[in-house]
């Protein structure tokens, strides 16, 4: 019973750990690129460079939102998944 609890805690706090570097690395190439684009745009044609400020801001909340979620399935992994499938497990042999 012990060890069944160990491997469920183990594999919540791997599948956080995952989860978060899985979900971090995307934004952050997302929106160096982005930005390096922008840059490039604005070396370009100065003149645009509200327009392509403002795009960019607006694609790089957009891709931010990625790593929000990733964070949101992250706590819940490490906070509320372990307590379920205890009781889930406790429940199946009769505790």
């Amino acid at each position: 019973m012990e060890i069944a609890i160990g491997i469920i805690l183990g594999c919540c706090a791997l599948g956080a750990g995952i989860c978060m570097g899985i979900g971090a690395i995307g934004p952050g190439v997302g929106e160096g690129h982005a930005v390096a684009n922008a840059c490039e745009a604005i070396g370009r044609q100065p003149e645009s460079k509200s327009a392509v400020t403002s795009t960019m801001v607006m694609g790089c909340a957009i891709a931010e939102t990625t790593g929000i979620y990733s964070l949101v399935i992250a706590i819940l992994l490490i906070f509320v998944a372990p307590g379920i499938m205890v009781n889930t497990l406790k429940n199946a042999i009769g505790l």
